[in-house]
């Protein structure tokens, strides 16, 4: 029988027992990181890591979209933001162009800490 790696599991709990807002952080990080390895990859041209990547940068989008709660005004600005960079990376796959992802990359820091700063101000309201 195998041993389970510690480092999956040590994920794998940190996934199970975070907060919704945690979960969103993290699947703004994994866009980052997946972003980030798409453009070494095309740097170096290989082209099949990078179309792999940034198809996983699209997947956590398309569920960034879905989980939107639209009863809220902001969900609709953000399913803008979305859109564009659903469209961006689409484009930037076909070209492999690393500058659509410079901008897409960009886009995804902002709104990562943009969200970091919100959760801080919700556990800190008076700060």
């Amino acid at each position: 029988m195998a041993m389970p790696n510690p480092y999956a599991q040590y994920n794998n709990n940190k996934i199970l027992t975070a907060s919704p807002g945690e979960l969103t952080l993290m699947l703004y990080d994994g866009a980052i990181r997946f972003c980030n390895i798409a453009q070494t990859a095309i740097e170096v041209k290989d082209i099949q890591k990078a179309h792999n990547n940034i198809m996983k940068v699209e997947r956590i989008i398309d569920y960034l979209r879905q989980t939107l709660d639209m009863k809220y005004p902001v969900a609709e600005d953000f399913e803008r933001v979305y859109v564009y960079l659903s469209q961006r990376l689409v484009e930037a796959n076909m070209k492999k162009d690393n500058e659509i992802l410079k901008e897409v990359n960009e886009h995804l820091h902002s709104m990562r800490d943009t969200w970091k700063e919100v959760m801080r101000l919700a556990k800190n309201p008076g700060v």
